[in-house]
């Protein structure tokens, strides 16, 4: 059986459509992480009371960032996709960040963003400057909360389109 991790990532430029897989669901405080080694989701870490997922988020198998992970990427549907599950989406930008743990230097940790293509409500987003300013920032915070919990500083670079997202999923293709 092969991989999680090395699941054809199918890229197509012409929609900006890839897969992806579900670690943990919008609305979770329980962080998941994907262990190659067993190839189950191990549980990780719990948010404290009133930190949530804001988006289902995962990551994109075949790729390879900086930090050495899969790319991760955030995803909208209609209602929270599984731990472990498998999704077509359409890719819609990017936040840009990078992230420093103590004294080491800064690496970038971005956070692609993408719709599910079996969601209905979400069916007309094209590009995150859709979803509007305010949930923009409360998304961005997340992260830079989220990181400051687990004693690092996540500083947000920017916020990018479909075009520059699938850059990042080109650049970040493993060679394996």
């Amino acid at each position: 059986m092969p991989s999680i991790l090395s699941i054809p990532h199918r890229l197509d430029r012409a929609s900006m459509s890839c897969r992806a897989i579900i670690e943990t669901p919008k609305g979770s405080r329980t962080k998941y992480d994907y262990d190659p080694e067993t190839g189950l989701f191990l549980l990780d870490k719990l948010l404290p009371e009133g930190m949530c997922f804001p988006l289902d988020f995962g990551f994109i198998p075949s790729t390879r960032a900086e930090d050495g992970d899969p790319l991760d990427i955030l995803v909208l549907h209609d209602e929270p996709i599984a731990v472990g599950a498998l999704a077509e989406v359409r890719l819609i930008g990017a936040i840009e960040g990078e992230q420093r743990e103590g004294e080491h230097p800064a690496i970038r940790n971005d956070r692609l963003m993408g719709v599910s293509k079996s969601s209905n409500l979400h069916e007309g987003v094209t590009e995150t400057q859709q979803l509007g300013t305010a949930f923009l920032d409360q998304l961005a915070q997340f992260w830079v909360n989220y990181n400051r919990l687990r004693g690092r500083s996540f500083e947000i670079k920017g916020i990018v389109g479909p075009a520059e997202a699938a850059g990042l999923v080109e650049a970040a293709l493993s060679e394996e």
